[in-house]
């Protein structure tokens, strides 16, 4: 069994593998989004993306006296790789940026199936359970010499939920 955070973070991976070009959007993905992966090799494939937690701890927010719920603000951030315009390199990359944050606002505005009683919204098909998620602006870079030999991009995302200390796997 996999504590919440880790459903939430393959929910999402899950979700990012749904951009093909069959579904409407300018990439394949399924099957190249990985988790927890800050080097890739040319056996990865392009284009793909990556969902890694940023390297800095996040601010802690205090349980409720007597609770052992916190509410989560699980900061990660999406990075995508491409195969490069020679003439344009980034070109690609703000493509697949348009296409990461098109699903993302999808998932984002899911209504949920079956449930006459739904005071909110199905994010990443968890239920109720993420009361937010916030997807940020996105920075678009030129391939160099430090971290990738391709043209890529980072989008900042934040999934905001209710984390039971005393049983993360619930």
């Amino acid at each position: 069994m996999d504590p919440f955070r880790l459903q939430v973070l393959k929910a999402l991976t899950a979700a990012l593998e749904e951009i093909t070009i069959a579904n409407g959007y300018q990439f394949d993905l399924a099957g190249f989004v990985y988790r927890g992966r800050l080097l890739l090799t040319e056996a990865d494939g392009l284009p793909c993306v990556t969902i890694n937690e940023p390297p800095q701890m996040p601010e802690q927010l205090e349980s409720p006296e007597g609770g052992s719920d916190s509410q989560v603000k699980l900061m990660v951030l999406i990075q995508g790789f491409v195969q490069d315009d020679r003439t344009n390199p980034t070109d690609p990359a703000y493509r697949l940026l348009a296409d990461v944050q098109k699903r993302l606002a999808q998932a984002r505005s899911k209504a949920p199936t079956g449930r006459p009683q739904s005071r909110g919204f199905d994010i990443l098909g968890l239920g109720e359970r993420i009361m937010s998620l916030s997807v940020g602006q996105g920075v678009v870079r030129p391939p160099d010499a430090v971290v990738s030999d391709n043209a890529f991009f980072w989008l900042p995302v934040t999934l905001t939920f209710v984390e039971n200390r005393d049983d993360p796997f619930a």
